[in-house]
């Protein structure tokens, strides 16, 4: 069940909302709890029931190591509590790379000892990254002694309410379990209704208007990368670009949308990231939550830059390194985060001559970078990557038939292409969607000055309308796979 389905905005979404405040209303607050889990684990096995023990068996076990620490026998004994702390590391860690990564653990193993083991061929359990992080979160915080005594039910909450469950953000207990426990929250509040739809009409149009048009271009290009010409392989990297940003970021604006109308608050986990003048900029912009936990329980745990420039360094690019792994099992992830990793510490050496680098180069620099990782991140190979890199030294702008009748299937563009050609009508598109994540307010600024006005309901209301039926199909987040 996606944001983005007719079964979720007009069946599900309606019956979640309705029972939750319903059980309220009547001051019936764990069973309004209960039912918001249950409706959350019914969206997450919407996709395939198969995998619902998973994450109920990790929600059962991490909760009872959990609470072993805090048996009076082992709340004052370090060791006993930081084995149980392990156990339940290596648990999570064992979850996830036996699903994540098990089968490029094979192909490394078959490729460079010769060995012809058998693929397990495992399909990804969606969100399995994002809530094994929020309860390693969870687990160190706990043994750390930082965690109030939670129920189990406001911890299978805090874990699976759905608008983050599948991508996101990674929150933290503290920021999400005493929300559901404000009884000033367990009313209706009709200006969070306003911000919420608001949030959730421009989440939508991101996705189907701009990214979902992107995309089909981008796989396009993709699935016949031999041959492209110059303008094609210019507007396949530009064209990812684009759709990546506003997928996740409308992902962001739907989910954050979607949990204010029950009055939940979700932490910024998107800030204009394309407005960044260097790349430890742009970190702090995209998945802000993410590069929060890795910083959190990666990078301060590893020394952070409290040992020497050298080790600082080392550090960063563990990092990382780390967050390429997370992204997905395979080279090309890797490769993008040691790029990302080394353009962090380059960065951060040069930093005091880099901010005398007027602030435009600066963006420009920044902006062209993020082009190019990104290539690794899209291919499904190393060797792809680089193909679609030299593929824009091929010269020439022309463009495939398959292509232009492809960039001709969104309505919004064929509009145009009426009157203009192909080519100068993609420009188009794609420095309007440039200019829209650069200069334009972004949805968590516009939510931070909110105010109901007849202009802004008109506005969120035509996008809604026009999204909504131009959805000639579903596709999925682009974060689901990760």
């Amino acid at each position: 069940m996606l944001f983005n389905s007719y079964v979720f905005m007009f069946l599900a979404l309606p019956i979640f909302f309705s029972g939750y405040f319903l059980f309220n209303k009547f001051k019936k607050y764990t069973l309004a709890k209960v039912w918001l889990t249950l409706c959350s684990l019914f969206y997450y096995a919407y996709f395939n029931f198969a995998y619902l023990w998973i994450i109920l068996a990790s929600i059962i076990i991490n909760y009872f190591l959990n609470k072993m620490m805090r048996i009076n026998k082992f709340v004052n004994n370090q060791m006993a509590r930081k084995i149980i702390c392990v156990t339940g590391l290596l648990f999570n860690i064992a979850i996830l790379f036996y699903y994540k990564y098990f089968d490029f653990m094979i192909l490394n193993v078959n490729t460079f000892f010769g060995s012809d083991f058998i693929y397990m061929n495992l399909i990804l359990p969606l969100g399995i990254s994002f809530f094994t992080f929020q309860q390693l979160s969870y687990l160190i915080d706990s043994y750390k002694k930082t965690v109030p005594d939670y129920s189990f039910i406001d911890y299978a909450l805090f874990v699976t309410f759905f608008p983050q469950l599948i991508a996101g953000p990674i929150v933290l207990h503290d920021e999400i379990i005493p929300q559901f426990a404000d009884e000033k929250l367990k009313k209706i509040d009709f200006q969070n209704i306003a911000k919420g739809l608001m949030a959730f009409s421009f989440g939508l149009a991101k996705k189907i208007i701009i990214a979902d048009n992107f995309g089909k271009i981008v796989d396009f290009e993709y699935s016949s990368i031999v041959g492209m010409s110059t303008i094609e392989a210019l507007f396949v990297i530009l064209g990812y670009t684009i759709q990546i940003y506003f997928d996740f970021s409308g992902y962001c604006d739907m989910a954050s949308g979607i949990a204010l109308l029950f009055n939940i608050k979700l932490p910024m986990n998107f800030n204009s990231p394309y407005r960044a003048l260097d790349i430890v900029d742009f970190w702090k912009r995209w998945h802000m939550t993410l590069t929060r936990f890795l910083t959190k329980y990666v990078y301060i745990p590893l020394g952070g830059n409290r040992k020497g420039d050298i080790r600082t360094y080392i550090n960063i690019f563990l990092v990382f390194f780390v967050s390429g792994i997370w992204h997905g099992a395979g080279y090309t992830f890797i490769v993008w985060g040691i790029m990302h990793g080394i353009g962090n510490i380059i960065t951060r050496f040069f930093r005091h001559l880099i901010e005398k680098v007027p602030k435009f180069i600066r963006w420009l620099v920044t902006f062209l970078f993020v082009n190019v990782t990104w290539v690794f991140f899209r291919a499904t190979t190393l060797n792809d990557a680089v193909n679609v890199l030299k593929s824009v030294f091929n010269g020439g702008v022309t463009i495939r038939d398959e292509l232009a009748e492809t960039m001709r299937q969104p309505a919004i563009l064929n509009v145009f292409m009426q009157f203009v050609d192909v080519v100068p009508t993609l420009v188009l598109f794609a420095l309007i969607s440039i200019f829209i994540s650069v200069f334009c307010k972004n949805t968590n600024e516009r939510l931070e000055k909110f105010k109901p006005g007849f202009a802004m309901l008109v506005f969120s209301t035509a996008i809604l309308v026009y999204s909504v039926f131009s959805l000639s199909g579903i596709s999925s987040f682009l974060y689901y796979n990760f």
